[in-house]
């Protein structure tokens, strides 16, 4: 517990002048440790035992309640390379660290070790640090953030708790990005980009003149270029991962009061993004309540010990009584395994 403590105490002055940064004299903040109860979910489909979903497999999920008030409202997660570490931020200005326990055949049956503690370093309240996006490169931390749209950078030092280094603005005009509608996906493109170790953003729902949502790509110079996802069925993004391949795939969620809730997990070709450039691609997956889902936000893509990709998505229940907290897992298969169920 020392050394998380004395992480987050290690935070470095903001590069560029943004308003409101905390002093680096203020007090460290509580970390709470919470246990976590997890249920179950072994059928994505409810009522069916249906596993193959298109090139999708489900590979198991959880409804995951806590001990602590503070969990929940989870908006993005960052899962290593082993699969059982995460690392996220919630919507309401905090971090969140856990391990995801797995059975012999991969599958999460439940959190550990988990802690959360508060974003203080930017001031109080969930204007100051609407955390919406997180993603990992090297040793850094990547998140973005609504309401004062901007990214930071953090250093993970040893003990794996992040330290502020500095932050700066999305390379798009801020006066076009709608106050809760920002950056809720970051992600770092792989080798297999032609911009590899570019900081990607798209944003969930700011529109250009054609009203399609707004991204960028910043290269590690420091240079950029804006590009547009095009929007269709009135999906909003809420989160995105780039696979190995360099294809890049978007989480999605629909609600409105005539067809209520919806998610959906669509792969755009790496290829296609350029400058100026209006990308779209194929729909791997979309749900609605017949399905296991709620509010998903959060996307991380790991990869399994015979190669495929895993997708981790996870929903923010607002803190609401009437939303869940899920974890659910998906291997993109392809075209492989065409006797699976479904």
């Amino acid at each position: 517990m020392r050394s998380r403590l004395q992480a987050v105490k290690a935070i470095v002055l903001v590069a560029m002048p943004l308003a409101a940064v905390a002093s680096p004299a203020q007090a460290a903040p509580e970390i709470v440790a919470m246990t976590v109860k997890a249920r179950p979910i072994t059928n994505f489909r409810i009522g069916s035992d249906q596993q193959r979903f298109g090139k999708l497999e489900f590979a198991g999920g959880l409804e995951m309640t806590a001990s602590s008030r503070h969990f929940g409202a989870i908006s993005a997660i960052h899962l290593f390379d082993d699969q059982s570490r995460v690392l996220g931020v919630a919507d309401t200005g905090f971090w969140l660290a856990s391990r995801i326990e797995r059975d012999e055949t991969g599958r999460a049956t439940g959190l550990s070790d988990t802690t959360m503690w508060e974003m203080t370093e930017f001031g109080p309240g969930k204007w100051a640090s609407d955390a919406e996006g997180i993603t990992i490169g090297g040793d850094t931390v990547y998140v973005s953030f609504e309401r004062r749209h901007r990214i930071a950078e953090y250093d993970l030092d040893d003990s794996g708790f992040p330290a502020l280094r500095r932050q700066y603005e999305p390379p798009v005009p801020l006066y076009e990005l709608r106050e809760n509608r920002g950056f809720e996906t970051v992600t770092v493109a792989p080798a297999t980009t032609a911009f590899p170790g570019a900081l990607v953003g798209v944003s969930e729902k700011s529109l250009d003149k054609n009203r399609n949502i707004m991204a960028f790509v910043r290269k590690r110079g420091g240079e950029s270029f804006e590009f547009s996802v095009k929007r269709s069925g009135e999906f909003d993004i809420t989160d995105g991962q780039f696979l190995p391949d360099g294809d890049l795939v978007l989480l999605e969620r629909r609600f409105n009061l005539t067809d209520g809730v919806a998610m959906r997990l669509r792969r755009i070709d790496g290829s296609d993004i350029a400058a100026g450039a209006t990308v779209d691609g194929e729909v791997l997956l979309e749900a609605n309540l017949l399905y296991q889902i709620d509010n998903m936000e959060g996307l991380s893509v790991t990869i399994d010990p015979d190669g495929v990709p895993r997708l981790t998505v996870v929903s923010d229940d607002n803190h609401s009584i009437l939303q869940r907290n899920l974890l659910l897992e998906f291997r993109l298969v392809g075209d492989a395994g065409e006797g699976s169920s479904g």
